[in-house]
C-alpha cells in the first residue's frame, strides 16, 4: 500500500508560480508511473502531467505545456509539479496518483488506471 500526500497549493495571482509536492509513504514508489490530475468544480478529473519511474519520459496536457514541469526524486519518494505563468483557468483541486503497472509507452488518462491517490490540494489563481 502507498499513501500519497500533496502539499504546496494556495492562492496566487495570475502570472504567479506555485510548486506542488506529493510525498509517498508505505512502500517505495520508484517503479511506478506518477501523475498529477486536476479537477475544477463541475468538471471531470483530467490528467495534467505524468512521469515514468526513471524521469526520462514525461507527458503534459496541451494547455500547460511550457508552463508546468513535472519531476521526481525517487530517493525522497516525492514528485513535484512546478507551475509557472498560472492562469485563472488553472484553478482546481490538484491530485497526485500512482500507477503500479509497468509503463508500456502509453500515457493513461483514465483515472481508473491509477491505483493510489492523494487527498488533493487546492490551487486558486485570481485574475
Amino acid at each position: 500500500q502507498v499513501q500519497l500526500v500533496e502539499s504546496g497549493g494556495g492562492l496566487v495571482q495570475a502570472g504567479g508560480s506555485l510548486r506542488l509536492s506529493c510525498a509517498a509513504s508505505g512502500r517505495t514508489f520508484s517503479p511506478y508511473t506518477m501523475a498529477w490530475f486536476r479537477q475544477a468544480p463541475g468538471k471531470e478529473r483530467d490528467i495534467v502531467a505524468a512521469i515514468i519511474w526513471s524521469g526520462r519520459s514525461t507527458y503534459y496536457m496541451d494547455s500547460v505545456k511550457g508552463r508546468f514541469t513535472i519531476s521526481r526524486d525517487n530517493a525522497k519518494n516525492t514528485i513535484y509539479l512546478q507551475m509557472n505563468s498560472l492562469k485563472p483557468e488553472d484553478t482546481a483541486v490538484y491530485y497526485c496518483a500512482a500507477d503500479r503497472a509497468p509503463w508500456t509507452g502509453s500515457w493513461h488518462h483514465d483515472t481508473a488506471r491509477y491505483d493510489y491517490w492523494g487527498q488533493g490540494t487546492q490551487v486558486t489563481v485570481s485574475s
